[in-house]
Order: structure tokens, then sequence, then C-alpha cells
């Protein structure tokens, strides 16, 4: 959205919140207060960020996520502080997910499950404590009749919520609970039915990198079809479609469209689309996202030397 972008960075750096500049200052504030600070401040802070979009579920679950990863021990003591709070719950369930995927377990599965649905509860027409309550179930391996009811609670509130998009996928692949066919699957079934401009719209080239990396790490054959992966008619298909959409001032407007565009410029850099990629780089803003880019080294290193061979 325009009303929260702010000049491009001068060079390229690592942005976890994107072109969201009330929350870039959020973040700041916190990492000028190290250990228990002005606690007060910070979490009055975090409340207005939260509680600013209203009834933008995409805008308020791009703020709780980033939030929840950047400062785990600030939401436990909002929650101890204001235990009842819709917010301070939300954000505590976010950070249990957030530990939980880097370490592969929830160190307390029951408390943290009770603690999306008491977040629920206090809200009942927000789909974020429901999008954590899924990604709780996803890391704890449980199963599709456990998560249905979750993913039906989501899509009655937002039927498009891109983090619960991205978490079933992850869910569906062959590194979770899932195959390469089921992922197949889900994604033909999504791209069938979803309208244009959704903010799940990069589930498709995500898909695509996904299994370009899969490509590079294999050996033989494997290896050899990835030297032409992106010139495979699927994949050129895939950017022809998606490169002019995407490019169109004004066309993605989701708060993870940053993301978005750092993964359309990887894959066009990769595919030897230079003008394309030239194009792309200039909308990330000098915005870097961990991945793709981490996949071959550091990911503002990696981002600088595609640019630099696409200009």
């Amino acid at each position: 959205m325009a009303l929260f972008r702010r000049r491009p960075a001068e060079t390229p750096r690592l942005a976890p919140e994107l072109d969201d500049a009330p929350l870039g200052r959020v973040l700041r504030s916190l990492a000028g207060a190290p250990g228990t600070g002005p606690q007060d401040i910070l979490i009055a802070q975090a409340e207005r960020l939260l509680r600013d979009p209203n009834s933008d579920w995409d805008r308020r679950g791009h703020r709780v996520t980033v939030l929840a990863g950047a400062a785990p021990s600030l939401a436990r003591r909002w929650r101890l502080k204001h235990p009842r709070s819709a917010d301070a719950l939300v954000l505590h369930a976010w950070a249990d997910v957030h530990t939980a995927r880097l370490t592969g377990r929830l160190d307390d599965a029951a408390a943290t499950l009770d603690t999306c649905r008491r977040a629920a509860d206090a809200a009942p027409a927000d789909p974020t404590p429901w999008v954590a309550l899924l990604a709780a179930l996803c890391v704890e391996g449980r199963t599709s009749a456990e998560l249905t009811p979750v993913w039906k609670e989501i899509a009655a509130r937002d039927p498009w919520n891109r983090e619960a998009y991205l978490t079933i996928f992850v869910h569906l692949s062959p590194d979770g609970q899932g195959s390469q066919a089921a992922r197949r699957e889900f994604l033909d079934d999504v791209v069938t039915v979803m309208p244009p401009q959704m903010p799940p719209a990069c589930l498709p080239l995500a898909a695509a990198v996904d299994q370009y990396h899969r490509e590079l790490a294999g050996s033989g054959l494997s290896a050899l079809v990835a030297a032409r992966y992106w010139e495979q008619p699927q994949n050129a298909r895939l950017l022809d479609r998606t490169a002019p959409q995407w490019l169109q001032p004004g066309y993605l407007r989701h708060a993870a469209r940053i993301a978005d565009l750092n993964l359309l410029a990887y894959a066009l850099a990769k595919a030897g689309r230079t003008d394309e990629a030239r194009l792309t780089f200039h909308g990330t803003e000098n915005l870097v996202c961990p991945w793709p880019w981490q996949v071959e080294g550091d990911p503002v290193e990696r981002f600088v030397h595609w640019r630099r061979r696409c200009d």
C-alpha cells in the first residue's frame, strides 16, 4: 500500500518489515531498547501498531508475524501484563510458533494451542489466531482431520490469507508431511479458483523456485536438467504470465508484495531475462528477503550480485 512506503534504501538491506514504515519504526525502537528497558512504552507502541490496520487482516497478519519473530520476549511480557488482551495473546501465540519453526517442535504444545484459542475467543473476527493455530498444528505434524476445522475458521474470516496458504504449502511439501504430488494437487486447486491479485499469488512461483532448488541439489540427470530449468515450457510460461502482471504499477497491493518481487527477481535473473529482472529489482526498493537468496549464501550479497549482473 502506498501509504506505508518510503524512499528506497540507498543500499540493499534485509528488511523483515518490508515496506511497512510504521512496523519498521517499532522494530527500530525494539532494537534500541534491549533487555527489559521501557517495556510499557514498547508495549504501547506495539499495541498501536497492531490496532492500526483494523480489519485489514493481511496487514495485521504481516505485522503480528514479523513483530513476534523480532521480539518474542516482549510478546510474553505483554501477555503477563495484560492476560486478556487479544493483541498480547495473538502475539504470544505467534512468538511460540516462530520458535517452534526454528527448533522443529513446540516447547509446550498444550499451552501454545490454548493461547491460540484464547486469542481467537478474545477477537472473534480476527483470522490471525486461527492461522497461528494452523501453523502450530502443522509444526506438530497433526493430521488433516485436525487441520481441516481450523482451515474452515480461517476461510470464514479471510478466505485468501497468505500465511495460511504458505503454511499448508510447506506442510504438504516433501519436507513436511506431504509429497510433490500432494503439493501439486493443492496448487492446482488453488490456482483454479483464486482471483487475481490475492495475497497468496506467489504460490505457483514459490513452488517453481523450490523445485529448482531441489533439482540443483540433485545429481546426475537432475543437475543437468536444472541448468535449463527456466527454459522448460511450463516454467517459461509461468514467468511470461507473472512478470508482466506483477510489474504493473499498483498491481501487487498486499503487505508482502516486496517479498514476492524478491522471488520474481530471483527467478528472472536465473532465467537470464535481464530486462524484466532489472525492472523487478527496482521494484524491490532495495529491500531484501532471506528467501530465496539465502539458498546460495548471504542473501544481501547474492541480491547485489544478481542485481549487478542484470544492470
